[in-house]
Formats: C-alpha cells, sequence, structure tokens
C-alpha cells in the first residue's frame, strides 16, 4: 500500500499523508460480526480519569476478531480485505466451507480468494496458515503470537510487525520480537505465518491536529508551558529549560529512560535478551 502525499493546498495540507485505500476490497463491515464500542474518554469504573488526553473523536463499532481461531482442519476462504479503525493493520473476512463467517488478522500479501487453515498439526508453510511454533522452521516471520496455549494471539499484532522463529528446543521456541527482544513461548503456541498487513502505516505523518482529534486524542500541553503549581518542569521567563537533572511527570516521577518493567516479574526468566531500547 503506497504512501499518498496531498497537495499543499493549505499548511496543514502540506504535512499531512495517509496510507492508500487500494487493498480495501469491501466498505461496509458484516453487522453480525461487530458490536457497539463505548468510549469513557479515559476514565475508569469510579469515574476518575486514568488516562489523560482523551475524549470525543468519530463513533466506531468494535470488529469482532477471531484470534484464536480454533476451527482446527477446516479450511477458510478470504472473502474480502476489510479497514479497522479500532487497529493499525488491516483485517480479513474469511468463510469455511460451511458457511461461516469469521474476521482474523490479514498477513501482508493476503488476497480474496485465497485458501488459509488454522491446525494443532503440522500443514503448509503458507502466509496466513496457522499452527503451533513446534511445526515452524526456523527463520519463518510470525505474528500474532500466544503466550499460553489456547489463549489466543496477543503479541505481535500491529502494523507491519513480525517477528523471527531462531530455534525449537526442549519445551520452549525462541522467536526475536519486533522490538530486538529475544524471547521463550511455549513449543504448543500457536502463531500465524506471514507479516501484519499494512506495513507503510509507520510512514503516515497525522498533519494535524483535526485528525488527532477524530482519533479521540485530546490537545497534550507541554509541562514547561504550565506554572510550577501544575507541573515541575513550569514556571521560568521566557523559553527556559525545565531546571532539573531529568525530566519529570505531572507528579514527579522519572519520565525519560526508565524502566517501567518489575524487577521480579515471573516471566523474566522467559527473556533470554532485552530490546534494544531496554538494553540502552
Amino acid at each position: 500500500m503506497p504512501i499518498i502525499v496531498y497537495k499543499p493546498t493549505t499548511s496543514a495540507r502540506r504535512r499531512t499523508s495517509i496510507v492508500s485505500f487500494s487493498d480495501i476490497t469491501k466498505s461496509e463491515p458484516e453487522k453480525k460480526l461487530t458490536i457497539t464500542r463505548k468510549t469513557f474518554a479515559g476514565r475508569n469504573k469510579s469515574g476518575k480519569i486514568t488516562v489523560r488526553h482523551r475524549g470525543g473523536g468519530a463513533k466506531r463499532r468494535i470488529r469482532l476478531v477471531d484470534f484464536k481461531r480454533l476451527r482446527f482442519n477446516q479450511p477458510a476462504a478470504v472473502v474480502a480485505v476489510e479497514y479497522d479503525p479500532n487497529r493499525s493493520s488491516r483485517i480479513a473476512l474469511i468463510q469455511y466451507e460451511d458457511g461461516q463467517l469469521s474476521y482474523i488478522l490479514t498477513a501482508d500479501g493476503i488476497k480474496v480468494g485465497d485458501k488459509i487453515v488454522s491446525s494443532d498439526e503440522k500443514v503448509a508453510i503458507k502466509i496466513g496458515n496457522r499452527m503451533p511454533l513446534e511445526f515452524i522452521p526456523a527463520g519463518i516471520n510470525v505474528y500474532n503470537v500466544e503466550l499460553n496455549p489456547g489463549q489466543g494471539g496477543v503479541m505481535v499484532r500491529s502494523a507491519g510487525a513480525s517477528a523471527i522463529i531462531q530455534a525449537v528446543e526442549g519445551k520452549f521456541a525462541q522467536l526475536k520480537m519486533p522490538s530486538g527482544e529475544i524471547r521463550l513461548f511455549k513449543k504448543e503456541c500457536s502463531a500465524t505465518i506471514g507479516q501484519v498487513s499494512n506495513p507503510d502505516h509507520r510512514l503516515v505523518r497525522i498533519g494535524k491536529a483535526g485528525r488527532q482529534r477524530h482519533k479521540g486524542i485530546r490537545p497534550t500541553v507541554r509541562g514547561k508551558a504550565m506554572n510550577p503549581c501544575d507541573h515541575p518542569h513550569g514556571g521560568g521567563e521566557g523559553r527556559h529549560p525545565i531546571g532539573m537533572r531529568y525530566p519529570k511527570t505531572k507528579w514527579g516521577k522519572h519520565a525519560l529512560g526508565v524502566k517501567t518493567r518489575k524487577k521480579k516479574k515471573w516471566s523474566n526468566k522467559m527473556i533470554i535478551q532485552r530490546s534494544r531500547k531496554e538494553s540502552n
């Protein structure tokens, strides 16, 4: 999908680009496979704001994407490739031989009419097919990876992402994640062959504030533009620095270069090598 750059008819258009929708084959979603999306504007069940700068945005419906694909050894045909406003990648509408429809994450290169299958045994190494990690050869790109067998894919799901199988030894498979982290997964965990669709998503330039508002993201004020009573960076005259050894959050915690992962987290033993960011 190529990037479309607008003609600079205005100052905002000059900096705006979008991903081409040439790969989309169906504009309206299957109503039976969608549910209403409630908006909470960053508030929890008590009504307190736990995520700032959220609110408004275009009205959407949630597509019920099947991340498990538990209908084993039942071939399905790709009926359509659709846009999903709730994620960066495309989704594919597939139809099984008995007529049942389902949404899945689309792999880059999948087209309408392709046949794909999910299995708990070894099947053909083909883009879109899903099977346990123990049956996938080393060097193959995978996505939508499970953390626990039967849980459904929770890792490597954003546009253009893929993990590389390094080896399968003993009870575990070793994967190199998009972040550069090398991690162990149980070999019974399933993954889909290929790379997530819409790899050019990372090249899009939002260009103007209005597009952020459509996404439900409200304006963010810099700390140094506030008063001292509102932010640790606040106060001073003119274009002043923050006046501190390190940046802080609104509540006084370290804001840059701080590891947020818990030191005694149980899954630390599954990580062989940290990501590029964490190792710096």
